[in-house]
Order: C-alpha cells, then sequence, then structure tokens
C-alpha cells in the first residue's frame, strides 16, 4: 500500500448508500492535502469526508480555503484498564454477549437512537436524511453479524427485553474501542449506558487490552460526563469536514 492510499481510499459503503463516489481520508495534514485532492480529482470523487485533529489547524484552514465544510467535531476519551480499578456495575440492566437472531432488535435501537443524531452525515444538507438514519441501522447490524466489522456485540436486557447495545473491536493488542453504543430512547437516564461502557472495558481487558477509547461528538455532553465518572479522561479530538467536488472552492473562484 502506498503513501497515498495510507492517507486517503475510496468508500463502497458510503457510495452505496448514497449513491455518490465517496472517498474517506482519516486524518488530513496540511503536507498531504495536495496529494488527498489529486486523488480525488484522478479517481472521480464526488463526496470526499476527511477529518483532522483540531490541534492541526493549519490544515483546517488549508481545507477550509479548498472548500470543505466542517461538519462535526469527534471527541476522544481514554482509559488506563490496569492502573486503575474498573468500576462495579451496579446497574439493574444484565449485559451479556449477543445471541443468533438478536441483531434485529439491535438494529431498531439503532433506528430509534440516531434519528437525527448529530453526526457528519445529518449535518450535510445535501445527504438524504432518511439514508443517513439507515447508516447508524446498517452499521448495528453489520456490527452483529460480520466480525470484520467489529470483535463483539453486547446488549444490555431488562425485564426479559433488549433496550440497549454495545459494538467493540480490538485496535491493538493494547487497546480496546468502544465502537457503537445506543440505549432505547424510552430507558435513556437509567445508568445503562454506564453498565455497557463498564462491561466494555471488562472485555477489552479480558482480550489482553491496557486501554480502552470512546468517540463521541462534542455536543454529546451526557455520553461524556458518563465516561468521565467511570474514569475516562479526554485524548485529543477530530474536526470531520465534507468536501463536494461538484462545487467549486473559493480559491477556484479567486482563480478564475
Amino acid at each position: 500500500m502506498n503513501s497515498t492510499q495510507n492517507q486517503i481510499y475510496l468508500s463502497a459503503i458510503d457510495e452505496e448508500r448514497f449513491g455518490t463516489r465517496t472517498a474517506r481520508a482519516p486524518e488530513v495534514t496540511l503536507e498531504d492535502l495536495p496529494s488527498i485532492m489529486h486523488f480525488c480529482l484522478a479517481n472521480g470523487v464526488v463526496l470526499l469526508i476527511a477529518r483532522c485533529l483540531t490541534s492541526d489547524l493549519r490544515a483546517a484552514q488549508a481545507m477550509e480555503r479548498e472548500g470543505f465544510a466542517l461538519m462535526d467535531t469527534l471527541m476522544y476519551y481514554g482509559r488506563d484498564l490496569v492502573k486503575k480499578a474498573i468500576p462495579f456495575d451496579t446497574g439493574k440492566a444484565l449485559v451479556r454477549q449477543i445471541r443468533p437472531g438478536e441483531e434485529h432488535k439491535v438494529k431498531a435501537i439503532a433506528a430509534e437512537s440516531f434519528r437525527g443524531y448529530s453526526g457528519h452525515y445529518h449535518a450535510d444538507e445535501r445527504l438524504d436524511r432518511t439514508k443517513c438514519d439507515e447508516a447508524y441501522m446498517s452499521w448495528a447490524f453489520l456490527s452483529c453479524v460480520s466480525r470484520d466489522v467489529t470483535d463483539e456485540v453486547l446488549v444490555a436486557e431488562l425485564d426479559d427485553s433488549i433496550v440497549g447495545f454495545a459494538t467493540l473491536r480490538l485496535n491493538s493488542q493494547e487497546e480496546g474501542e468502544g465502537v457503537l453504543f445506543a440505549v432505547a430512547p424510552s430507558f435513556q437516564g437509567q445508568g445503562i449506558f454506564r453498565s455497557l461502557i463498564i462491561h466494555g472495558m471488562e472485555w477489552c481487558l479480558s482480550k489482553g487490552a491496557m486501554r480502552m477509547v470512546y468517540s463521541t461528538q462534542i455536543t454529546n455532553i451526557l455520553v461524556q460526563k458518563a465516561l468521565i465518572r467511570v474514569g475516562f479522561e479526554h485524548s485529543h479530538a477530530y474536526y470531520t469536514f465534507h468536501k463536494w467536488f461538484d462545487r467549486i472552492s473559493s480559491s477556484q473562484k479567486l482563480a478564475k
């Protein structure tokens, strides 16, 4: 894999979902931006979803000059699983591994929980609202049926009903990640997310990971508070930008 492929790749799942040739650049730097732009033009990309560290203002400002629009800010939190004991789960919900056939319930919870969610998809006025909602539904469903997406799915059960879920993966031997968590709206505020994150930490530790990370939108204050209460600390953050190549950027207009 060459350096450009490390910086950017075509996103088949986004193209299938929105009917638009889409690429993703997970961490743009000022130095990488020209080759990323060239890749998009050479491959007929219409929509580029790009992230840069919030600390890299030079990259963010260069992207803005090229017509990129800010869509969200993603906050990352991390927690040491070895030096600090994992809190005891005092919640009422039973958290366990998902069982065959329960993937449809997980999908239904995702549909309820992420309808109109303030992520980068919904922030883009050019993307169909229904398809934005479906993105989270399909992500949750695929997480249940394919280990190519996540390594484990936990569910929270209350009164014999599944009321929440957590998808988890190992990023490396040392680090696990909470990928996609959701609690059914009618059961929120009852400590179920706390139970899921605690069991997520226990799963990561059982796999030999020494650290767990979790990301959420900067506007998702309740989740950030819940993470801090169980020992997570803010680590870093990313801006998410969308660039539509069928629009003319400010710099291109000035060049004309």
